[in-house]
């Protein structure tokens, strides 16, 4: 008996031997291939980029895996036990897999045979780590294959025990809440929290860490809207877990169980009002830097130059003063669409998309037209389930605040002339009378304005149009327009910087000019048609003198005035040639501004950035704007040392004597000359207005001692804006009221003269010296060893006596069509 249980013993032995054999080369063969664990110590999962404002303010998000990263440490303690008792409550003490969870899911799998319910689970922390990270393309592979499942399991729990051997429970728990997908875009518990509740993890409540803890098992499961009842039952299924495993107290799970799931859904992109333009701005930018790839994925951090409170102001002042525009010389482009007028007009309404960046503005349907008055009805508000609201708004609308709406260029004598029952307008509620509404419309006219720091040029505000919902293209940047006579202060700089002084007198008198075989000859015109006679640098920039301006440049060389628009950023390659002189070319608003501050900060060349600083995901800086030295700034403490300097190395492009000259002369376009509406900003202000042939082009640039400001006016397609649409009247009043508002807590700066610069007083109209008080006279400023002159000269008075002026096709230029400069 004892032989045959020797006998028995022995052949389980050898069986036992052939099966532990026959497992080994299964597992073996099984596992051949699997990816290397260690390859989780360089994990960098795909992180969003984020973009900030000058004052930290979020400015956007790009992602292709909407993830923040977090470190273990920096995760509340009670999100991780919310999600070890929703995934895995033994995760602290099993070895990789849990022996306790495999048996509990095989009873219950027992139990269930049959009923078709969905075995339970009972991969751990580790394992679903193990599958997300490294088994995700096997995974994708297998799918065709039954044995799949199985296999992969056992993959799974293979790569479990070697994490488990190799990284800490820490480490592993940061791989796993920083990489599970929660639904809504969000990968992580950080990006989670943050696009379902707006929050940051650390101020989330016990409700909201539950229900963040009931996603991963499905998110398409437990959607907040349309799957609410078992959210809620999976949350509390969570809240039950944690007070059974000592996390909370039953007292705080019956709280949070009675509390909805109400959740704020983050939009994407720009998420800061008023800052569309600016913020795709920038989102080209670092795509040349560094890149789409990662731009989307390498979770960078943008800190951006925007001032939100001054690009709030900009957006407001150039929309109103293109609203001005179109009511003053537009017409009724008619309705947005027609609906059908029904016993819900609310939801054929609320299928009509408004646009976005216009919260002020509200979409309507005409319900009821008359003659004095319309009554219409608001499209109801979307609920953030996507519902409609069941409140229905409606309200009056009067012909005395529609007589802008011209037909055929009159303006109407009743409502019904311009709306009828089913018109989809849009609407603004009255600041009057308020529950009364008024009628909108999107101008036609467009433009925009920057604004930027003149001593680093970081753009402080840049609007690009009056909707970029409307139309993404940004006038500021990608619209090359003819800048008319704001090109003027250049060509005066020039001269300025090369011998000419502001007394300087240029003949301003019928001017031909031979442009060569076949081409006619051209004479050079002011606005108005009107000639004036000799007249000093200062009054030529003043009163923006077209004639005065071409002799000038004939008189210097159009090559030099060529190079020093390529000085300044203007154009890149400017030809040599007399239209030139009156601003033909074409450039931009961000170029021309950056011009402008470069006069104001007394002649730095400076480099236009929206972007401060941006830095990589470990936060280590890897692009910065400000490119200055600075000797002794990288010293931890101070021990008596002399405070650091930096080192200002850009480039000079134009003498600071000169630049304070032409700042003057700006001055006296404020003060006496055509743009004599600035003068209600109330304090020191330089600029100049540009009108270009039939009034296409609109502009105002102008500076403060410290904020530079450009705007310009016109039509995406170039066309006449109507007679007296000149940079004064059009684009200066959108300048005065966003400098007023931007500076209006800051007090008066004068502009600040460099030494060595002598202000004598002179004839205004001859340039001559004369006495301090003298009528007519005023200061100009002279540089050290120029003077005014002792004798009367007039540049160009010799030739005006004579014949005309020739000059060959190479000089004149060979085409002048649309040349600008005219106001």
């Amino acid at each position: 008996m004892v032989k045959f249980f020797g006998y028995l013993f022995g052949i389980g032995a050898v069986l036992g031997l052939l099966v532990a054999a026959g497992v080994w080369m299964y597992l073996q063969h099984l596992t051949e291939g699997l990816p290397d664990f260690t390859a989780l110590q360089n994990y960098e999962p795909p992180v969003m980029t984020r973009v900030h404002a000058a004052d930290g303010s979020l400015m956007a998000e790009y992602a292709t895996e909407r993830r923040m990263f977090l470190p273990i440490q920096a995760i509340p303690d009670r999100v991780k036990q919310a999600f070890i008792a929703a995934e895995d409550k033994n995760f602290y003490t099993h070895i990789g897999v849990d022996p306790e969870g495999i048996a509990r899911a095989a009873v219950r799998f027992i139990q269930n045979y049959g009923s078709g319910r969905r075995p339970e689970g009972a991969s751990t922390i580790t394992q679903q780590v193990a599958k997300n990270f490294l088994l995700s393309d096997l995974v994708s592979e297998e799918k065709q294959r039954r044995s799949a499942a199985y296999e992969r399991k056992v993959k799974e729990a293979v790569l479990s025990l070697r994490i488990e051997q190799a990284y800490t429970k820490d480490e592993i728990l940061e791989l796993y809440l920083n990489e599970i997908y929660f639904g809504f875009g969000a990968y992580g518990v950080a990006a989670a929290s943050l696009i379902y509740f707006d929050k940051s993890v650390h101020e989330l409540t016990l409700d909201e860490m539950a229900y963040l803890a009931a996603l991963p098992k499905g998110p398409s499961n437990y959607h907040p809207y349309r799957k609410t009842a078992a959210a809620i039952a999976r949350r509390n299924y969570v809240l039950d877990r944690m007070i059974a495993d000592g996390y909370i107290t039953a007292e705080e799970g019956d709280e949070a169980k009675e509390k909805p799931i109400v959740v704020k859904p983050r939009e994407h992109g720009s998420q800061l009002f008023a800052a569309e333009y600016f913020t795709e701005e920038v989102r080209r930018e670092v795509a040349d830097i560094f890149g789409d790839k990662r731009l989307y994925q390498g979770g960078l951090s943008v800190r951006s130059t925007l001032d939100p409170e001054l690009q709030q102001m900009a957006r407001k002042s150039l929309m109103d003063g293109l609203i001005k525009f179109d009511h003053e010389r537009g017409s009724w482009n008619g309705p947005i669409e027609r609906i059908t007028l029904g016993a819900d007009w609310g939801v054929d309404l609320a299928k009509i998309e408004a646009l976005s960046d216009l919260p002020e503005w509200k979409l309507a349907v005409v319900l009821e037209s008359g003659s004095d008055q319309a009554l219409v009805g608001i499209q109801p508000q979307k609920l953030v389930s996507g519902e409609l609201s069941d409140e229905r708004k409606t309200g009056p609308l009067f012909l005395e605040t529609m007589k802008w709406a011209r037909i055929k260029g009159r303006a109407p004598g009743a409502v019904s002339d311009v709306l009828a029952p089913g018109d989809v307008v849009y609407v603004q509620e009255s600041a009057v009378a308020p529950g009364t509404f008024e009628l909108r419309q999107i101008p036609k006219v467009s433009g925009a304005l920057v604004a930027m720091d003149p001593y680093t040029g970081r753009v402080l505000a840049m609007v690009g149009g009056f909707s970029y919902a409307q139309s993404e293209f940004n006038r500021a940047t990608q619209a090359y327009r003819q800048p008319g006579s704001s090109f003027k202060p250049f060509l005066y700089a020039a001269a300025l910087d090369n011998g000419y002084t502001p007394s300087s007198v240029v003949m301003d008198a019928p001017l031909e000019i031979n442009q060569g075989p076949g081409l006619g000859t051209w004479r050079p015109q002011n606005y108005g048609g009107k000639f004036y006679g000799p007249s000093t640098l200062r009054t030529g920039v003043e009163l923006s003198r077209n004639v005065m301006t071409v002799r000038l440049a004939q008189d210097m060389g159009m090559p030099l005035v060529a190079e020093y628009a390529k000085r300044f950023g203007i154009y890149d390659n400017m030809l040599p040639v007399l239209s030139m002189s009156l601003g033909a070319g074409e450039t931009t608003v961000l170029r021309l501004t950056t011009a402008y501050a470069t006069i104001a900060n007394g002649g730095k060349k400076v480099r236009p950035t929206l972007i401060d600083r941006i830095q990589d995901r470990y936060g280590r800086t890897i692009y910065k704007h400000d490119s200055r030295i600075c000797d002794g700034c990288t010293q931890d403490v101070w021990e008596g040392q002399e405070e650091p300097t930096l080192i200002d190395d850009r480039e000079q492009v134009l003498d600071p004597m000169t630049a304070y000259q032409i700042t003057s002369m700006m001055e006296g376009v404020v003060q006496r000359g055509t743009a004599t509406s600035v003068r209600a900003v109330g304090r020191p202000v330089a600029g100049k207005t540009g009108t270009t042939n039939d009034e296409k082009d609109a502009w105002f640039m102008g500076f403060t001692p410290d904020l530079a400001v450009g705007v310009f006016v016109g039509y995406d397609n170039p066309k006449p804006m109507g007679r007296g649409a000149t940079g004064g009247h059009v684009a200066a009043p959108i300048f005065t009221d966003f400098v007023k508002k931007a500076l209006a807590d800051k007090p008066p700066v004068e502009f600040r003269v460099p030494k060595g610069l002598q202000l004598i007083p002179i004839n205004r109209r001859t340039g001559m010296r004369t006495a301090a008080g003298t009528p007519g006279s005023i200061l100009e400023a002279f540089k050290p060893g120029m003077a005014p002159p002792d004798s009367y000269s007039v540049i160009g008075f010799e030739e005006n006596m004579g014949v005309p002026h020739a000059v060959s096709p190479e000089a004149a230029g060979a085409v002048l069509i649309g040349t600008g400069g005219l106001y």
